[in-house]
């Protein structure tokens, strides 16, 4: 597995990490020992960085990740954490005193004096825009609570608001092959910047796997059911906000360029190497849901360099069936 170093951390990390907001098990039950499993098969395929947040599963997830790393004192991994949406996103709940209270409850979950990165949340723009914000950020890291910080973003324009604060580390953003304006102006900013990018939901929510059609149903307690209309959150989370029936269809076009270029790879593992070859990513971070899930992603991470051919015809797919939907809005 290829490690990167993250942004301004200055932590080496896998190129192809775990996102572990399932494992909290706030979208369909995943049990103790399952998430273990999971974990497990992650770091035998070389992932080394872990991202959760205090709210994945009310900290169960912090608190199964922070156990697992416990066990493996000598594994090098770096885990990142989020902090901000145990209240209303709201700009006056963004102060010093939550702060300090949402990193004691994630220190106790992880099981650590410091914490590796944390990130804001997705916090509105006006957080992201205000210097104070990250005056407190910076004392945090003075007093050793946290290593470094980032910024989880929406939009393209948080991104770069960020990344223009001389301290933040990382950004984590959505970027796949159904969301591609990240490549426009974010992962350049972030390069010239020394700031590490997260891609997240490279999979658009699983659509990119191939495995999904128009009769596809997901667990009533599965965003994929209750937040296609962005009642939850920002509906740019659910399948990139890409409407289903179009992801349907792009993902087979997807998956028939896969097929055709690249016939030993699966949809999932193109659409988490087309990431990590973008220039500027550090590491991308799909969930798994089992053992063999992990260890597929993982690879990964070890596919080729994509043929010209395969690229082209991604960027042709997202202009004719994706970038009408999604490119004006984050």
């Amino acid at each position: 597995m290829e490690h990167r170093t993250l942004g301004r951390t200055g932590r080496e990390v896998s190129v192809v990490g775990l996102g572990t907001w399932q494992l909290g098990a706030d979208w369909g039950e995943v049990s103790e020992a399952d998430a273990r499993a999971v974990l497990e098969a992650s770091a035998e395929a070389g992932v080394t960085f872990y991202d959760t947040a205090d709210v994945y599963g009310d900290g169960r997830s912090e608190q199964i990740v922070g156990a697992f790393v416990a066990d493996h004192p000598d594994a090098g991994f770096t885990v990142a954490t989020k902090m901000g949406r145990r209240l209303d996103q709201v700009p006056s709940n963004y102060v010093e005193s939550n702060f300090r209270a949402w990193l004691d409850r994630s220190r106790r979950n992880l099981g650590v004096d410091t914490i590796d990165l944390v990130q804001l949340h997705c916090p509105p723009s006006e957080v992201i825009d205000d210097g104070a914000t990250y005056d407190v950020l910076d004392a945090l890291v003075d007093e050793g609570v946290i290593a470094a910080y980032g910024v989880s973003v929406e939009t393209a324009d948080q991104a770069l608001s960020a990344i223009a604060r001389p301290h933040v580390a990382s950004i984590q953003i959505i970027l796949n092959a159904f969301r591609m304006k990240p490549l426009d102006a974010v992962l350049p900013a972030a390069v010239d910047a020394g700031v590490g990018i997260i891609a997240r939901v490279p999979l658009a929510s699983g659509l990119l796997s191939g495995k999904y059609d128009l009769d596809t149903t997901f667990a009533e307690d599965d965003h994929r059911t209750y937040n296609r209309d962005g009642s939850a959150f920002d509906v740019g989370e659910t399948f990139s906000g890409v409407d289903y029936a179009t992801g349907v269809s792009a993902a087979q076009e997807f998956s028939a360029l896969v097929s055709s270029a690249l016939p030993d790879v699966t949809p999932a593992q193109a659409a988490l190497a087309w990431v990590v070859q973008q220039p500027g990513v550090t590491t991308v971070i799909p969930g798994a849901r089992n053992p063999a899930q992990a260890s597929a992603n993982a690879a990964a991470g070890s596919v080729g360099e994509l043929p010209a051919a395969f690229l082209e015809g991604v960027r042709d797919l997202y202009d004719r069936q994706i970038r009408e939907q999604v490119h004006a809005r984050w």
